[in-house]
């Protein structure tokens, strides 16, 4: 799927209009109270990710646990960088590789993404003191899981966005089978995909 989404991005002009849309639908979609400044920093993640570099996908690919003891080793800016990017890491990869996330592991993940952006955003109130901004570390901290869910509803409309041929729909169907996705059911079903009762087969595709 990341090939796939990657890909698909890689055409876009404007990565920050891109995915402007999508997250205010899913934020508005499943009423999660989001500030502006919030709602652009998920933005600016997604933009991010779509063209990665090392130490921004570290979190997908090593133990969180390890990463997570490491950030709380160093001090000051070192120790608020690494995390914000465990946070940011684990916001993405819960949003969207979803369905490797179950049960247990999953709400283990979640509670690391929240810590990590709760201490950066403690260690961010402390040097800004009266001076602060908005704060967006805290809000993604709070409702950590309510943000997994705005990106996952992005990764389906990219998703549904990127299927162009025939292998493309088979995969969104069965993304769809697992997950129930609205988006991938309207995106199924306005390609002529879906019977009424969303289990007449998948058209003509074989």
């Amino acid at each position: 799927m990341q090939e796939l989404i990657f890909s698909n991005i890689s055409l876009a002009p404007n990565l920050g209009e891109y995915f402007r849309e999508p997250v205010t639908e899913a934020i508005r979609g499943r009423e999660v109270q989001a500030s502006s400044a919030t709602e652009s920093y998920i933005v600016q993640l997604l933009s991010d990710f779509a063209k990665p570099k090392p130490e921004t996908t570290s979190p997908l690919t090593q133990s969180v646990t390890l990463l997570l003891s490491e950030a709380m080793e160093h001090t000051g800016p070192e120790r608020f960088k690494r995390l914000q990017t465990l946070g940011d890491g684990v916001l993405y990869g819960m949003g969207f590789f979803s369905q490797t996330n179950r049960g247990a592991d999953r709400r283990y993940l979640a509670r690391v993404g929240a810590s990590a952006y709760d201490h950066a955003a403690r260690m961010l109130r402390m040097g800004q003191g009266k001076q602060a901004g908005p704060d967006v570390l805290s809000e993604l901290a709070t409702k950590f899981e309510g943000f997994v869910e705005v990106l996952q509803y992005v990764a389906d409309w990219v998703e549904a966005k990127s299927a162009r041929d025939e292998g493309g729909l088979l995969r969104l169907y069965e993304r769809w089978l697992k997950t129930k996705s609205p988006v991938l059911k309207n995106e199924l079903g306005q390609r002529g995909m879906l019977g009424l009762d969303e289990g007449s087969g998948f058209g003509g595709i074989h």
